[in-house]
């Protein structure tokens, strides 16, 4: 396959507040022009729908920002909740119950956003391998001291592992081996970034064909990738292999690996809510976005983590439940473009979003440090669980911190310039707040 030298992103740099207008790359005659979507001082064609074309698109999305500490968050509480016993008793299995699927969502939803984001912010004068780079400076430290943390952890866990569980792992191929020992070896998270290893390689090839698709087949094509990402669902339930049957992944449905894996691990079939976010970010540009507040966008959202604890397992593990944050996604970037009141782009939202990555990447080192040197069966009173639980979130994010400081910030800062077609590198100031791509990427 060949790689376009010309498409890829500028994530986290100018100043804050800068704006600058959204360019569209004339894939047919390679030329930098504004495009149809973002054409200065068009007028909105269709009743209804959301338009900022009259103004130059702000480069920074902060509510985007901030939205990514909450679905961090989820992930974070999925896990607390299902490799301790903090919290005890009936409570403790109702509310494990209840937060089963809150990491899948979560991660789902940053699959979503990593798209969209990287859409809204490429630069049609960026090279793919100024891209590819930028991107292995902004995951690969911290995966790498994230990778080393856990090793520690494992090593004296004496958990099983193999020469090929570690290779996997370290080089953010794991998801790929259909194998629960593999996919999950060492830093068990790191397997997303896995994933958004394989969109980062086909986003350069993906961007400027999706961008040269007219703007009247964005709706159709969006349906017909959830309509793929419904048919991966029932391959998985109907055509892989349903046993051996584990009782790992559900406490209510047991599955077998195999169709865990092929709905929620392989790359190609995650890689669907990843273009789904392109659909999306081009849907917003083009002002074909309904009028979704926020509120009712973030009702959609809860309503839809509840439909998936209703559905099969497998559909709400898969990308079909990712489908219901889209809307959430969409309200956000458009209530920043119109400055619209959104709680998500206060200063401590966009500061925990700026260190989610982190976050992401150290938390279940975190919980399951704490889960070896308590005992993984050990219980406690409500009220001393529920304060033990405050504490490891608050240790999560110490360590979250000290990371984005003297890990992640510093060395985006002395990387985060790209090169163009014609080999010119062009710097700016590190601008953390668009780095909205999630924890799987951050």
């Amino acid at each position: 396959m060949v790689v376009p030298p010309v498409m890829g992103v500028d994530l986290g740099t100018g100043r804050s507040g800068s704006r600058v207008a959204f360019l569209q790359w004339a894939g047919s005659g390679g030329r930098l022009r504004l495009g149809r979507e973002g054409r200065a001082g068009a007028r909105p064609k269709e009743r209804g729908s959301t338009r900022a074309a009259t103004r130059p698109t702000p480069s920074r999305l902060p509510s985007l920002t901030g939205l990514r500490f909450v679905a961090a968050l989820l992930v974070f509480t999925g896990h607390v909740l299902w490799f301790t016993r903090l919290v005890p008793g009936d409570i403790g299995t109702a509310l494990k119950l209840a937060c089963s699927l809150a990491g899948p969502y979560g991660v789902g939803f940053f699959f979503v956003l990593s798209g969209f984001v990287l859409t809204w912010t490429a630069r049609p004068d960026d090279a793919a391998r100024s891209f590819w780079r930028r991107r292995l400076v902004k995951i690969g430290p911290t995966h790498l001291v994230t990778f080393g943390l856990a090793a520690l952890l494992v090593t004296a866990m004496a958990r099983p592992t193999s020469a090929v569980d570690w290779l996997a792992s370290l080089t953010l191929q794991q998801a790929w081996f259909p194998s629960l020992r593999t996919s999950m070896a060492v830093n068990e998270v790191s397997w997303s970034l896995s994933c958004e290893f394989f969109f980062y390689l086909a986003f350069p090839a993906l961007l400027p064909a999706l961008r040269r698709m007219r703007s009247r087949w964005l709706w159709p094509a969006a349906a017909a990738v959830i309509a793929l990402i419904a048919g991966a669902f029932l391959v998985a339930t109907f055509l892989v292999p349903d046993q051996p049957r584990l009782s790992l992944f559900s406490m209510t449905a047991p599955v077998s690996f195999g169709q865990v894996w092929f709905v929620y691990f392989f790359p190609p079939v995650r890689a669907l809510e990843f273009v789904l976010g392109i659909l999306l970010a081009r849907i917003v540009t083009a002002g074909m976005w309904p009028r979704i507040g926020l509120v009712p966008a973030f009702a959609v959202a809860a309503a839809g983590y509840l439909l998936a604890l209703c559905e099969p397992y497998l559909a709400g593990r898969s990308g079909l439940a990712s489908v219901c944050t889209a809307p959430l996604i969409a309200a956000a970037a458009v209530a920043d473009l119109h400055n619209s009141p959104s709680v998500f782009r206060r200063p401590t939202m966009v500061f925990l979003g700026e260190i989610s990555f982190a976050f992401y990447m150290v938390h279940l080192t975190v919980i399951m440090t704490a889960s070896h040197i308590i005992g993984p069966t050990r219980t406690f009173s409500p009220a001393t669980g529920t304060f033990l639980v405050l504490v490891l979130l608050a240790v999560a994010l110490g360590c979250s911190v000290a990371l984005y400081r003297y890990v992640e910030a510093p060395l985006t800062r002395r990387f985060g310039h790209h090169r163009t077609a014609t080999g010119v590198e062009a710097r700016h100031e590190h601008r953390p707040a668009v780095n909205g791509a999630g924890p799987p990427g951050a």
